[in-house]
C-alpha cells in the first residue's frame, strides 16, 4: 500500500496487555517489549501519521502504572492518539490518565472531511461486547450532524462473526442495532476492531469491517477453543482519501514471538 500524500493515515494497534510492572509476562511473553516493538517499526517504515487508534485491552490488569507507562511511550512519538476501552480496561482510570493533548479517549475525531467516532462496547465485569444505548445515540447524533462527513467507526469488540466459535460469543451482541444506524448513513465507509488479536478483513454490504492483530500474542483463526500461536504481533493501517475510498492492510514484525506459552488455557 503506498502512501498517497493526498490521504490521511492511521496506525491501529491494538490489544497490548501491558502488564502492572516493566519485565513482566503474560503467557511467557514481554508484552512491554512488544508494545514498543511494533510501534518502532510502524514509525520506522510509513510516512507520518495523522492518528493512532488504539482500539482496547490497552492494559491487562488495569493500573496507574500500567497506564502512566502507555502514556509515556505513545507521547513521545508526537502523534494524536485515541484510546479505546477493552473488556480488559478501567474505562474511569484510562479516561484520568490517557487525557493529555496528544493522548485522549476522545470520542470523535475529525481528520479533513471524515470523522473517526469511537464507541465503548465494554460490558464491565465481563469479556463480552454489546453498545449501550447511550453509545448508539453517540453514534447516531455523529452522523447525522455530519452528513457530509465519511465516517470511520472504531471500537473493541467484533461486531461480525469470524468463524472461531469460543471467540464469537463475545461479539457485540446486539450488533444488528449498530447495522441498523449504519445503514442509514452511506458516508459510513468502515468499521475497525480489536479484541480478535488476529487480522481479519470482512464486510456488510457496502461497509468494510477490519479485525487489528494483537501487539502481543495472536490467536489461531477459525479455533474451536482458545488457540494461542506465535505468529508475529502487528499493527494495521489505514488509509482514508478525500473521495471517501480507503485502503487498509496488515503489517507485522520480522520475526515469530519467543517464549510463548502455548498450553494455556486462558489468560
Amino acid at each position: 500500500m503506498a502512501h498517497n500524500s493526498s490521504c490521511l493515515s492511521i496506525l491501529q494497534i491494538s490489544d497490548s496487555h501491558i502488564l502492572p510492572e516493566p519485565g513482566e509476562t503474560l503467557l511467557g511473553i514481554d508484552t512491554d517489549y512488544y508494545f514498543q516493538a511494533v510501534l518502532e517499526q510502524a514509525f520506522a517504515s510509513h510516512p507520518p501519521f495523522d492518528l493512532i487508534l488504539f482500539t482496547g485491552d490497552l492494559g491487562q490488569h488495569p493500573g496507574r502504572s500500567n497506564y502512566q507507562r502507555i502514556l509515556n511511550t505513545l507521547e513521545a512519538y508526537k502523534t494524536p492518539c485515541i484510546c479505546l476501552p477493552g473488556n480488559h480496561d478501567d474505562y474511569k482510570l484510562m479516561q484520568e490518565i490517557l487525557n493529555t493533548e496528544l493522548v485522549s479517549c476522545r470520542k470523535q475525531v475529525f481528520l479533513g472531511n471524515w470523522q473517526v467516532i469511537s464507541l465503548n462496547s465494554q460490558v464491565p465485569g465481563t469479556p463480552e461486547g454489546r453498545l449501550s444505548d447511550q453509545e448508539l445515540t453517540f453514534l447516531e447524533q455523529c452522523l447525522s450532524s455530519h452528513p457530509n462527513h465519511y465516517a470511520l467507526i472504531a471500537m473493541h469488540h467484533h461486531c461480525l462473526a469470524v468463524n472461531s466459535p469460543w471467540m464469537d460469543t463475545m461479539m457485540v451482541e446486539n450488533a444488528q442495532e449498530l447495522f441498523a444506524i449504519i445503514n442509514q448513513h452511506p458516508k459510513v465507509k468502515a468499521v475497525t476492531f480489536g479484541h480478535i488479536h488476529q487480522a481479519a478483513t470482512l464486510e456488510a454490504g457496502s461497509v468494510r469491517v477490519w479485525g487489528a492483530p494483537s501487539t502481543c500474542f495472536q490467536f489461531q483463526p477459525e479455533s474451536k477453543q482458545l488457540t494461542v500461536v506465535d505468529t508475529p504481533p502487528g499493527y494495521r493501517l489505514i488509509q482514508l482519501f478525500a473521495d471517501g475510498s480507503l485502503e487498509s492492510e496488515v503489517h507485522r514484525l520480522p520475526k515469530p514471538l519467543t517464549g510463548l506459552q502455548t498450553d494455556t488455557q486462558g489468560y
